[in-house]
């Protein structure tokens, strides 16, 4: 008997594999690596693990309840705790996009990388949608300690930077945080097209205005 959904978790099934497809296609994703999660009321759906984004199947992607259970679908990411874990310190997001792409990840192994921001304020959109940008320090992949180092951060800040891994971005919607995690990526590119260069960068005034003419 073919697994039934309410018509909401449908859509947000598509929703994900539509967009898993999009990064991949862009070259955001690549092989098995990165996930989606998006916040249900009973859980959250997540890709499963080893899947290439760019095939994601809509009833596959695996459905976890809060207390870290498989509900249905496939195996889901071993990254999933720690999405469990921005969901919980952040009760506002409904949605995280994790990514292993290929500028931010750059810009996460440089050994003068600030910790408090790792991206400086070269844009307005990029000061918009992301803001300031933690560094979270290396883990090993599956390491479930890193709960604790993505929960410290997620206190303060929507998205983070792990480092010499790649980025997590959460948002209120699937479409809002996969926009940030766009305009990170593309910020990083545009950071290391810079680094040898002397950059203007937006004032504290300039961001200040932002920030009121744009309220998060």
């Amino acid at each position: 008997m073919p697994l039934t959904f309410s018509m909401n978790e449908n859509k947000l099934r598509d929703q994900i594999a539509d967009i898993g497809r999009t990064l991949y296609t862009r070259g955001l994703a690549h092989g098995s690596a990165g996930n989606i999660s998006v916040r249900l009321d009973d859980g959250f759906l997540i890709t499963p693990t080893n899947t290439c984004m760019g095939r994601l199947a809509p009833e596959r992607i695996s459905k976890v309840s809060f207390d870290g259970e498989l509900l249905s679908g496939d195996r889901p990411s071993k990254e999933a705790f720690f999405h469990l874990a921005l969901y919980e310190e952040r009760p506002q997001d409904r949605a995280i996009v994790h990514l292993h792409s290929t500028h931010s990840v750059a810009v996460g192994c440089l050994a003068d990388a600030d910790p408090h921001n790792v991206l400086p304020p070269l844009t307005a959109y990029y000061v918009m949608k992301v803001g300031k940008l933690p560094l979270v320090p290396y883990y090993r992949p599956g390491d479930r300690t890193l709960a604790a180092a993505v929960r410290a951060q997620a206190k303060e800040h929507h998205a983070m930077l792990l480092a010499n891994h790649g980025p997590v971005v959460s948002g209120t919607s699937l479409d809002g945080a996969t926009y940030a995690m766009e305009e990170l990526e593309q910020t990083a590119r545009l950071y290391l097209l810079l680094h040898d260069h002397n950059v203007r960068l937006l004032t504290h005034d300039q961001i200040a205005e932002l920030h009121s003419a744009f309220p998060s």
